[in-house]
């Protein structure tokens, strides 16, 4: 079986750690190598964090932080949800019914949480826990548009929760820019009880944020390269900014 998630530059020296939770569209053998979607489906949002991995990937780097990214898609089941959320398995998703998933149970649910979700979260905690002022960056990518919903006018949102100590002074950062339509809990809430940074940032007291990309932006590598270098100094600015 191949591991669950990767680990880059375990050993990289900076406070920073970056997660990509939907970096991959895998669908790994021991759960039937397909989910009955078509390669065009697999290719779609609703699969994976389109350009996400390589913004993660580059950005990291020149952060000179370690990154932990999943290997298998959110549609196997989704690790940036709590155990208990009812969107862990996703049977519909922006109009498309996953057919490998229709009849997914409780048992099937545990199964995959066994092989996929746990794991990914145990080696995050490790990765968390490696020094005790570590700050958590996840990484994400959103669709232009929702099937029948508006166009969403954001080139980047950051997320966040009650704790606005890193995203405050990041917001700030990216509206001083002023070609950046710049998105506060845009294109959604921050707020998602048991999700990633839920888990490993605000229960545990760590500074985090959660950065949501236009995937329009980085579907190339050009695109890629330009956000990754584009967001270090910035990350940079606001963590000296926030003080933490």
């Amino acid at each position: 079986m191949e591991p669950p998630f990767v680990i880059l530059g375990a050993d990289r020296p900076s406070r920073w750690l970056l997660t990509c939770d939907h970096a991959s569209n895998r669908v790994p053998e021991e759960v039937g190598g397909t989910l009955g979607l078509s390669e065009g489906e697999m290719g779609r949002h609703i699969a994976y964090d389109i350009g996400a991995a390589a913004v993660t990937r580059r950005l990291a780097e020149r952060l000179g932080a370690p990154a932990i990214l999943t290997t298998f898609s959110r549609l196997v089941i989704d690790p940036n949800r709590g155990e208990d959320d009812p969107t862990l398995v996703m049977k519909l998703y922006d109009r498309t019914i996953v057919p490998g998933n229709r009849h997914v149970d409780a048992a099937e649910t545990e199964r995959r949480l066994a092989l996929f979700h746990r794991p990914y979260h145990a080696a995050l905690a490790a990765l968390a826990a490696r020094r005790p002022d570590t700050v958590l960056c996840a990484i994400h990518s959103f669709t232009p548009r929702l099937i029948g919903r508006h166009p969403r006018p954001w080139h980047i949102g950051v997320l966040h929760a009650e704790d606005h100590r890193l995203a405050h002074p990041l917001i700030a950062r990216l509206s001083a820019q002023p070609d950046l339509c710049v998105g506060d809990n845009e294109p959604y809430s921050g707020h998602l009880p048991g999700d990633t940074l839920d888990r490993h940032g605000l229960r545990a007291g760590r500074p985090h944020v959660l950065i949501e990309i236009r995937h329009d932006l980085i579907a190339t590598p050009d695109g890629q390269i330009a956000w990754a270098d584009r967001l270090a100094p910035v990350l940079e600015e606001a963590l000296a900014d926030s003080g933490v």
